[in-house]
């Protein structure tokens, strides 16, 4: 993969979308350009949870203008992330498609725990060198990312679903605070920190820290308003709190260094502060300058450095399920070069499907762990299910389907979504290669020959090769039949003359 000078990120966030533009030198990053806008996403998420329209048309207005700075970017240089309300939006893929176009890049929707890691990643990088154990918290506009980590490595991760927006909009309707309604917002808080207590409460690290808009917010309302010293502290949180009760009205609150546009998400966000710091039995917390964005670059410029951390979760599932990683590397070295015939004339195939199909060929006996019977469905499964560190959900989404169609029906696969998002030649390298090498050992193939015209495969192998592999060629015919059910055409040559022959000698 190339190595680029400038990197973007791009952070659709439940409050506001970031783009972060940043110089490297080396192994840093180093800030060149900023913009925010508070969309506000998670406002605009409906009862039946759709986005509406106003909130899409600001977003998509946003989207052109974070553009338009991008616009002579190299697509790799570029990484576009959805969180909380993409992740929960029944229309996400549809305004995905039109927030594309707007951005001119792809936009991926991240799991809660892989933007936790990210979080941490790039607040691990803004603060300094310590082997202490970190407790990271971000609250953000529909999520809230729980971390503890040491140097720039996380060890647990939690995402939980409550953020500044949806907690501002549900217990402080209009901008009203009461004290009743504070203490249900900070009750239902604690119920959702519940499950997680014992794995991030005060003795499982030495230091917590704050990250993104939200807590730094807070942090800088506590510190200009004489409400505490520098950090968040109990009893600064407590003051703030009384002030808002006393106001009763987001309107009528006057707090130097609140600014215009977090007004609105200000309660919800403090609710939930003040919930985590009772929970986990926080005496104090400073603030990074790092957030997910900041994250987004390293973890890019990890993967243009050769420091892939999907390749280190890929190896990590391999060892897991006790993948045999000899009949991993030969499917997924033939399957490359069937897929590199194939599209031969659309030049040479770019670095996302070499690593696709590695990645497909590492995992797709993963299922074998749980039951041999169906293991294809059990892999894909657990690709399209597990925490995949590094993976995106849509990444996630189209391996599970490659790892799925590598054998038997293919009509399923069909059947789960749009056709069109199937890359139809990986799938026919992945399954011949399987089926070539389905004896597992490193068998003698002949040259192979393959092409594509439209929705017809041709496959040549040597005529006498396959009259010495019966059985390949009963699996030839089989895949011939399984193609024609979702109307593709797959023709090997010569192979219904050995068919011909197999019954004459049956017959006599």
């Amino acid at each position: 993969m190339p190595e680029y000078s400038t990197l973007a990120a791009v952070d659709l966030g439940s409050n506001s979308f970031h783009c972060q533009v940043a110089r490297i030198v080396g192994d840093q990053v180093y800030p060149l350009d900023s913009l925010r806008e508070p969309v506000r996403l998670g406002a605009g998420l409906t009862k039946d949870k759709r986005i509406d329209e106003e909130t899409q048309e600001r977003a998509l207005a946003c989207l052109k203008r974070f553009g338009e700075r991008l616009r002579d970017f190299d697509k790799h240089a570029v990484r576009a992330l959805g969180t909380n309300t993409l992740r929960v939006a029944k229309n996400a893929g549809a305004f995905l498609k039109k927030a594309e176009a707007a951005l001119g890049f792809p936009i991926e929707v991240v799991a809660g725990r892989e933007e936790a890691r990210l979080i941490y990643l790039g607040v691990s990088h803004e603060l300094p060198a310590s082997r202490e154990k970190r407790l990271v918290v971000d609250i953000g506009g529909g999520s809230t990312e729980l971390v503890i980590g040491s140097g720039y490595r996380p060890q647990k991760l939690e995402s939980l679903f409550m953020g500044c927006v949806s907690y501002s909009w549900r217990y402080f309707e209009d901008g009203k605070i009461t004290k009743g309604a504070m203490k249900q917002a900070e009750l239902a808080a604690r119920n959702e920190l519940q499950p997680i207590v014992a794995k991030f409460a005060r003795g499982n690290w030495q230091q917590a820290v704050g990250s993104a808009g939200t807590v730094r917010a807070l942090a800088d309302v506590i510190r200009l308003n004489g409400f505490g010293e520098d950090g968040i502290t109990p009893a600064g949180l407590d003051r703030l709190r009384s002030h808002l009760i006393k106001a009763g009205d987001m309107d009528k609150v006057e707090l130097a260094g609140l600014k215009p546009d977090r007004v609105p998400v200000f309660p919800g966000g403090l609710a939930i502060l003040n919930a985590i710091f009772s929970e986990l039995d926080i005496g104090s917390m400073g603030v990074a300058g790092g957030a997910m964005r900041q994250g987004v670059l390293y973890d890019l410029l990890g993967r243009f450095h050769h420091k892939d951390m999907r390749d280190v979760t890929v190896a990590q599932f391999m060892q897991r399920y006790h993948v045999d990683a000899l009949q991993a590397r030969r499917v997924g070295e033939l399957a490359f070069n069937l897929y590199r015939k194939l599209t031969a004339e659309s030049g040479e195939p770019d670095e996302d499907a070499s690593r696709s199909i590695a990645w497909a060929a590492r995992l797709h006996e993963i299922g074998i762990s749980v039951a041999f019977s169906g293991y294809h469905k059990h892999s894909a499964y657990i690709v399209g299910n597990a925490d995949m560190p590094g993976f995106s959900r849509d990444e996630q989404a189209r391996l599970a389907v490659l790892v799925q169609a590598h054998r038997r029906s293919l009509g399923k696969v069909v059947k789960k979504g749009d056709e069109r998002d199937v890359d139809w030649s990986m799938v026919l390298s992945l399954r011949l290669a399987a089926l070539l090498y389905r004896s597992r050992a490193d068998v003698a193939l002949p040259p192979l020959q393959a092409r594509l015209q439209g929705r017809k495969f041709r496959l040549a192998l040597d005529p006498d090769w396959l009259a010495r592999n019966p059985l390949t060629v009963t699996a030839l015919h089989d895949e011939i039949r399984e193609w024609d059910r979702i109307g593709f055409e797959l023709k090997v040559p010569g192979l219904d003359d050995l068919e011909t022959g197999a019954e004459l000698a049956l017959a006599s």
